[in-house]
């Protein structure tokens, strides 16, 4: 999702390919958002253009223009995958609003955005519908993944409203969330609706049509995950990551006053694409020690997250509800704690995954399930959470801190 892939005409890679958290186009984005016109921008494709793919294209065509006068078509990377899978390049409504390729008011591809770029239209792959075809499987994918050639390639979807698919979240009001690399909440809603800030982000939803229309308005923060591993890794050793909870619940609610500032994996849109780098604050010699550090971190994690939910309850969504895979960073009790009685929401944790949802969503594609029903059948909930009000009270006043000097920096 939001990654580029630039292919020659033989479909072969020009370049390697720009992932998500490259904040190499943060300048062009920010350029083109204030020269276009921030309320243009956010009335026609509903975010600013951002570090997207559109930005990191015009990027390519800046700075390695060897590389762009080469390109035949552009694509996302699930996009390639496909296009290995089936020899034909392609995308979807979602895939191009995922690039802020799309304009909402017009429902066509954003030619605005693409002219003042200089980018040719034509560099885009054929759109298809999400749980469409995609193509077949060609006899040399056929051969090397030991399938049969002529299978056919449904469905496809960025990481994170696959992951919210995964969930049964697609209807108004239905929220979900991840906390791998990076940590998303991703809610469903059926009208176009922008941050004017642009600091949370409205795609297409893969189950949008004209007829029922539907968004997801994704906050992301790009250290998560890869924060807890960075701890792991640098202060903790042989350790397991359910040793590291047990450390970390050991310290206060409230970490003793110690921040965390997980900004340390690229630029933050939630943040306006600024890149802090993490920070620590208030650490005390005489008083913190690693397992502070490392509840800190998690609780830290949270914060940005809640930062984020309040700039969509401030796009009028509720977040009363939120599901989420029984997975990474939801592993952990306190990390699960921690997250509803900051944010003020139940919490479902369920036995599915992204795998699992692209799985069911190919089923659809092809038939294999008569509906959305059918393809959930076999989805439980494993364990929820609630929020008690004395923890609330605690994590209310340490998020007013953690929030306090996010402003100083």
């Amino acid at each position: 999702m939001h990654g580029l892939v630039c292919v020659d005409k033989d479909l072969k890679p020009l370049r390697p390919s720009i992932i998500w958290c490259d904040s190499r186009a943060v300048e062009i984005g920010d350029k083109a958002f204030g020269e276009l016109g921030e309320k243009y921008c956010l009335k026609n494709f509903l975010n600013s253009p951002g570090n997207f793919t559109a930005s990191k294209l015009r990027w390519v065509k800046k700075n390695e223009p060897d590389v762009y006068k080469n390109i035949y078509k552009i694509m996302l990377p699930g996009d390639y995958i496909a296009m290995k899978l089936t020899g034909e390049p392609a995308t979807t409504i979602s895939g191009l609003s995922e690039g802020i390729m799309w304009n909402f008011k017009k429902e066509k591809v954003a030619a605005e955005l693409l002219k003042y770029y200089g980018i040719d239209k034509e560099l885009l792959s054929p759109m298809v519908p999400t749980f469409g075809e995609q193509g077949k499987l060609t006899p040399a994918a056929a051969n090397e993944l030991k399938l049969k050639a002529g299978t056919p390639v449904s469905y496809r979807a960025g990481d994170q409203p696959n992951n919210a698919f995964s969930l049964n979240v697609s209807q108004p009001g239905e929220v979900a969330a991840t906390a791998g690399t990076s940590g998303v909440v991703y809610g469903i809603i059926d009208k176009p609706n922008y941050d004017p800030r642009s600091r949370v982000n409205t795609f297409v939803h893969v189950n949008h049509t004209k007829k029922d229309p539907r968004y997801g308005v994704l906050l992301c923060v790009n250290g998560t995950g890869i924060l807890n591993s960075w701890l792991r890794k640098n202060f903790f050793g042989d350790s397991s990551y359910e040793q590291i909870n047990k450390e970390a619940s050991m310290a206060p609610a409230g970490s003793d006053e110690l921040l965390v500032y997980p900004f340390g994996n690229g630029a933050e849109r939630v943040l306006e694409n600024k890149d802090l780098g993490a920070v620590m604050k208030v650490l005390q010699f005489n008083r913190h020690n690693r397992g502070h550090i490392a509840r800190a971190s998690q609780e830290g994690i949270v914060f940005a997250l809640h930062y984020g939910v309040e700039v969509m309850k401030g796009m009028g969504m509720e977040i009363n509800t939120v599901r989420a895979g029984h997975a990474n960073m939801f592993l952990s009790d306190l990390f699960s704690s921690v997250f509803v009685n900051t944010i003020g929401c139940e919490l479902e944790l369920y036995n599915t995954d992204g795998a699992t949802g692209a799985a069911r969503g190919a089923g659809i594609g092809v038939g294999v399930y008569k509906n959305f029903t059918e393809a959930y059948s076999s989805m439980e909930k494993i364990k929820s959470y609630s929020p008690n009000k004395e923890d609330q009270k605690i994590y209310s006043s340490a998020y007013n801190k953690w929030k306090k000097q996010l402003k100083k920096l």
